[in-house]
């Protein structure tokens, strides 16, 4: 039998305005709730958790990154709403949801207490489940960062890799040079400030790693009768302690001595060829360490120099969150 209830135009859009469901599902939750709004709306929510569990076990690898800084600009955060598609993930409605969530998210230092914040009168965590059954796909939180100092800054690429970089203080032109580094954070996934964070354990399983990966490309090169890859020793500033140093120049200065140059001159060349040593050991610290990757806009200075550039402040920390 057809329902009685008589739902207006002027309730299906303020349930829609309330929900983001669609027209038609707000007009069914009106009539199944007898025209109750707040019934309506816990329909619809019970409709989200049943998407939500047969969706459980899908892979929310797509969405939307943002990152949003406090007035004060010394707060950031950079969250990951993730779905399932990246047609969804594109929606101009599912970014301004996205973009709602990032500005709560501000108010909280961890993911389990921004879930577990007030939305509209249910929590986040409740609303990512109703929005799953108005979507059709399911939503989680894929990343949560927060980072404090004196003065931080963002960059966001396409709604894909939004980055956090924090400054010791806001100097001169501060914006440009945090966005910069942001940028940076973004391109090049840095997962650490400087080769002093790394563990010694990482450092000598990824050192035997790197040396048996070139190996095992070197007897392909044999084979092909092609020039051999160097073999590094060291692969990070970690390992070149002062005797290393020393030993690397006596050999440079042996060197020297074999081609014949005068030993008035070394001291013009040396520097030289200790800057190549030590870029040619340290690949590990250019790929992970932020302060000691080229910089993207100009990759003949590193981004410590680049910083340095701006006087009296340095880098605090960083993060970085990526749909994915």
């Amino acid at each position: 039998m057809e329902s009685t209830v008589k739902i207006t135009a002027a309730e299906v859009n303020k349930l829609r305005q309330a929900t983001g469901a669609g027209m038609m599902d707000c007009k069914k939750a009106l009539v199944e709730a007898g025209g109750d709004f707040d019934k309506a709306i816990e329909v619809l929510r019970k409709k989200g958790q049943k998407v939500a569990e047969k969706r459980a076990d899908r892979d929310s690898s797509e969405g939307a990154a943002i990152a949003k800084i406090n007035e004060s600009e010394t707060e950031g955060v950079a969250i990951v709403l993730g779905c399932e598609t990246d047609f969804v993930g594109k929606n101009e409605n599912f970014v301004a949801l996205a973009n709602e969530l990032a500005d709560l998210a501000l108010n909280y230092n961890t993911k389990e207490e921004f879930l577990a914040a007030d939305f509209g009168g249910i929590t986040v965590a409740e609303k990512l489940v109703e929005q799953t059954g108005v979507i059709g796909e399911k939503l989680d939180i894929t990343a949560f960062e927060k980072l404090e100092a004196p003065f931080v800054g963002a960059y966001v690429h396409i709604n894909k890799i939004a980055a956090l970089v924090g400054l010791s203080a806001k100097v001169t032109n501060a914006e440009t040079l945090v966005k910069d580094v942001a940028m940076q954070v973004a391109s090049m996934g840095a997962t650490t400030l400087s080769y002093k964070d790394f563990d010694p354990a990482f450092v000598a399983s990824e050192t035997e790693a790197r040396i048996a990966v070139i190996e095992k490309e070197n007897e392909e090169l044999v084979r092909l009768g092609k020039t051999l890859k160097n073999v590094p020793k060291y692969i990070s500033m970690a390992q070149l302690t002062p005797e290393v140093l020393a030993q690397a120049e006596e050999a440079a200065k042996a060197e020297l001595k074999a081609e014949g140059k005068p030993e008035q001159i070394w001291d013009r060349i040396l520097p030289g060829k200790m800057e190549r040593f030590i870029s040619d050991n340290t690949t590990l610290d250019q790929e992970k360490c932020l302060l000691d990757q080229n910089f993207i806009k100009d990759e003949k200075i590193s981004v410590a120099k680049y910083v340095s550039s701006y006087g009296d402040v340095k880098i605090t920390g960083f993060k970085r969150a990526t749909v994915g």
